[in-house]
């Protein structure tokens, strides 16, 4: 049987998601519960390979077994056994072919900063600090130039192991949230990203809601497929997989 999970995590404690053999990772410690419930190795498949320190509210992974145990209950037998910044959200069963990294889906991040002179302790985890007010009409126009398919080989940190730099972006906006304007959100989404993609577009958009960097310079980024004309990788806890579909 393949059983199909829905992961949320805080990454701050972890160094990503891919198992290491020096590092505690998401998937190394999904694999020990599920070895210590189920008595069997099993080799477990995700959808994303989020960084050290990156977020998830739903990262897709799937495992076979031999268990009788119905796919639907692993997620209450996991939870009772993962540390409290992992929970299975969901599982379910799925065909035996079924992987979710040759299935084609569109992944959803969201960068988000705290835009405030103040950095509240609650938020210092999951956010990036930018005490200076930020243009975010500028941000968002900037990001505009993002959609559609382009090569983004300027936003792509040296040493992705890739046969093309060629992306499709179907969403890229910057918004200040209405829950809480001094919280703005850099939202992305594509059926795939490079190394640290996200992280990189969020630094260079940062510089031009900073006024370092015109709008209409992303435009020009783009086009030279240079690293060193993008803007900073921004921290890796401002950044949250939030969906894939």
């Amino acid at each position: 049987m393949r059983v199909l999970l829905r992961v949320a995590y805080d990454g701050t404690e972890y160094s990503g998601w891919q198992i290491q053999s020096n590092a505690r990772t998401i998937e190394g410690v999904l694999k020990d519960v599920l070895k210590d419930l189920l008595g069997e190795d099993v080799e477990i498949a995700g959808a994303s390979r989020t960084d050290a320190g990156v977020h998830s509210l739903g990262n897709i992974c799937v495992f076979d077994t031999e268990s009788r145990i119905p796919a639907e209950k692993f997620r209450d037998a996991l939870n009772v056994r993962l540390p409290e910044d992992i929970r299975v959200v969901e599982s379910r069963a799925v065909e035996d072919g079924f992987h979710p990294r040759y299935v084609k889906t569109t992944k959803t991040y969201e960068y988000r900063i705290w835009n405030d002179s103040v950095l509240l302790p609650t938020v210092r985890l999951y956010m990036h600090h930018i005490y200076g007010e930020l243009d975010v009409e500028a941000m968002n126009r900037a990001a505009e130039y993002l959609v559609g398919e382009h090569d983004f080989a300027a936003f792509c940190s040296a040493g992705a192991q890739v046969t093309s730099t060629v992306r499709r972006i179907v969403e890229a906006s910057v918004f200040r949230s209405e829950s809480d304007p001094r919280v703005v959100v850099i939202r992305v989404s594509s059926e795939g990203f490079l190394y640290n993609m996200v992280r990189i577009i969020a630094g260079t958009l940062i510089e031009v809601g900073m006024g370092r960097r015109s709008v209409d310079s992303m435009k020009d980024t783009i086009e030279s497929c240079d690293r060193q004309m993008a803007g900073p990788t921004a921290p890796a806890k401002g950044l949250t997989h939030i969906k894939s579909v």
